[in-house]
């Protein structure tokens, strides 16, 4: 009998991507537009899992003169996602970018050289590229992070920083070193890492395989995603070239703005205000 009522309860519920990947996605459907000529995107919401996202497909003419980057004072402080957004003309949708430093977050990898201190309110990452202008270049230590070129976002895994300085970055954002998760449609994360396995608030990002278009996965929710299942579900579903975990959390912010309106409006996802280090905008 109890067999028989938990088979009836399974073809009650709503229909789901569920399969051998053990992922589910319900309730998926388009949320919000904006189409012009130069940018496109499309803004879907899902639960995966039980957590409800964001899906947003994002589609430029020309990626490398279209993605931006705004950051908040070197050295001295955080800043809100909406500041950010607005210091970046024409920007239409924007994300929260890099993992920082703070009192707060105290922790640095053990390869950066100094204390703490040294990093505070400064993006993660042995590079950090704004505008074309190198305000960090950590001697010896690999860099993990995003990198925009004039084609556009590259993902690099553990590259010395003389060897990505030669391809001129424009814009660079990082996080740990465990952050890239997919390269070429295959898992590259370390499962065993322990940031990997906690449910959390996250903006990932993905290059997917048609010609300038990037995927950005906002997990919202409380019960948030653990990385692996954010894997799971973007390896089952698109055709990736790479996939990054940018800055989570308290800290993660999706900004859209309304074709024919000036600002940028925060797509609420936590409580509370948004203080970060960078954004990544994508403008017209």
């Amino acid at each position: 009998m109890k067999k028989w009522i938990a088979l009836m309860l399974l073809l009650l519920l709503p229909v789901t991507a569920l399969g051998e990947e053990g992922y589910t996605v319900t309730e998926r459907e388009k949320d919000f537009s904006y189409d012009s000529e130069t940018l496109k995107y499309t803004m879907e919401t899902c639960k995966v899992n039980g957590s409800k996202c964001y899906l947003t497909t994002v589609w430029m003419q020309d990626p490398g003169r279209q993605i931006r980057k705004a950051i908040s004072p070197w050295h001295e402080a955080l800043a809100e996602a909406e500041e950010l957004a607005a210091k970046v003309p024409g920007a239409a949708l924007a994300v929260n970018g890099s993992g920082y430093v703070s009192p707060r977050y105290p922790d640095i990898p053990e390869t950066y050289p100094g204390e703490s201190e040294d990093y505070y309110y400064t993006p993660l990452g042995s590079l950090t590229v704004v505008d074309g202008k190198v305000l960090r270049d950590l001697e010896g230590v690999p860099y993990y992070g995003l990198t925009l070129e004039e084609d556009g976002l590259h993902l690099c895994i553990g590259e010395d920083n003389e060897s990505v300085l030669a391809r001129h970055p424009i814009q660079t954002w990082s996080f740990y070193e465990g952050c890239p998760m997919a390269l070429d449609g295959k898992d590259i994360l370390d499962h065993e890492w322990p940031f990997a396995g906690v449910r959390a608030i996250r903006t990932i990002i993905a290059k997917l395989k048609e010609e300038n278009t990037y995927l950005i996965l906002t997990a919202t929710s409380r019960h948030g995603l653990t990385l692996i299942e954010a894997n799971e579900f973007l390896l089952g579903e698109y055709d990736t070239e790479w996939i990054y975990d940018l800055d989570g959390g308290p800290s993660s912010a999706l900004l859209r703005r309304r074709p024919n309106r000036k600002k940028l409006k925060l797509v609420e996802i936590s409580h509370g205000t948004q203080k970060i280090v960078d954004v990544m905008a994508f403008t017209e």
